[in-house]
This record gives C-alpha cells, structure tokens and sequence, in this order.
C-alpha cells in the first residue's frame, strides 16, 4: 500500500542538517576594506526656506494630458550669497531630480482650476540637464499646505523683484559716479593746461618788446 504522507515531510528529514550550528567564536576579517565617501547634493550652499512633501505633474503638450514627474519633497532653496532662490524638487526613493528652476520676478503661481490642494505655474526648468519650458502642477496632502506652497512661492518672486531692482539702482548710481570722476579729471586736467599757454605765450612776447625798445633809442648827438 503506497504512502499517503506528502512527500516534503520526507524532504525535510532528508535536508536537516545533522547537528546544530556551534559558535566557535572566531572572528572573520573582511576582505575588502571600504573607505567611506562624502556625498554632495549641491544644496551645501542654500539654505530651505521651504520642505514640504507633494506630488509633482508636467503638462505633455505632444499627449495633451499631464504626466506624472515624481512624489517625493519639494524645497525652496536661498544662496547664502547671491541670495537667489531656485525650486527642487527630488523623488522619495530614488532621490531622481524632477523638478530644478529658479524663481524670477515673472513668475505667478495660481489655484488648479476645481481643486483647492494643487497648483500650477511655468517655469524654465532645468531638471533633465537643459533649459525647457514646463508647466508644472503640483498636489499637496491638505489645502493648507498648497496655500504655503502659493504664498511663499509668490512672496519670492516678489522679493527677486526688488532684488533686482535695487541691483539696477546700484549699476546706475556706479556709473554716474565713473562719469563724474572722470568728468572731474578732464576739468582739472585742462585747468592745469591754461597757464602752460599762458607762459609760453608770455615767454615769445617778451624778446619781440625788448627788440621793439631797442629800435626806438634816440641817436646819439655829435
């Protein structure tokens, strides 16, 4: 009579090991030795003004439909020095870069026309290594958080207003002050060149009255 036990009950027995594993305690060195290495995202120049998790659309104009870029967190990023500010955006896991644009003065972001939690705007980005123009939209978790996006994305670029504005003010008022030094160094210059002419003029006169006196002396009486 054949057997009715399933057959991996005996392929368990088969594969047992048979003795338990002993701690010997030796210790097995490593044969590669890895040396750790420093990780530069190029942010170590910026600091976030703004880091908020969203999920992030492009418009396909080819497919007029949007397209998903990535989930993962968005940031507005301000150069210590320069003071710009750029947005990026970077997917959770892969860290992938989908979105990577500044924020200029000509820049208005606006409500997603029949939801309160997306937004939308242009922007030149740079985030597949050359400049394209992309229209973005943006899904937040609350309102809340969209209006936090909107506002502080508007209040950017309105301070890349005034920034700009105060750098053209300061490139006029250098100028007119090269033109005034300048201006100041002609005149002194032909100032000092004045009485040059006059001494010399002075100089070819005076033999020409000395010559004129000589000429005019009485001739001697017999």
């Amino acid at each position: 009579m054949a057997s009715t036990e399933p057959e991996h009950e005996h392929r368990e027995d088969e594969e047992a090991p048979a003795g338990e594993d002993e701690d010997t305690g030796a210790q097995v060195a490593p044969i590669v030795r890895l040396e750790e290495v420093s990780v530069t995202t190029g942010e170590e120049d910026e600091d976030a003004i703004l880091d908020s998790k969203a999920k992030l659309y492009r418009f396909d104009k080819e497919g007029n439909q949007w397209k998903e870029r990535g989930a993962g967190s968005v940031k507005f990023l301000k150069h210590k020095e320069s003071g710009k500010v750029r947005l990026v955006m970077r997917q959770s896991k892969t860290l992938k870069i989908c979105a990577n644009h500044l924020i200029l003065p000509t820049m208005s972001v606006q409500e997603h026309a029949g939801n309160d939690k997306s937004c939308v705007w242009h922007a030149r980005d740079f985030a597949d290594g050359e400049l394209k123009d992309e229209l973005f939209c943006i899904r937040f978790a609350s309102v809340e958080n969209c209006k936090n996006f909107m506002e502080m994305f508007q209040e950017v670029a309105e301070s890349q207003q005034k920034k700009e504005e105060n750098e053209d003010a300061k490139t006029t008022a250098g100028l007119l002050d090269k033109l005034t030094v300048e201006e100041k160094k002609t005149e002194d210059k032909s100032g000092e060149d004045v009485p040059a002419s006059k001494e010399v003029s002075k100089t070819v006169t005076e033999p020409a009255s000395a010559d004129g006196e000589k000429k005019s002396e009485p001739a001697p009486s017999a």
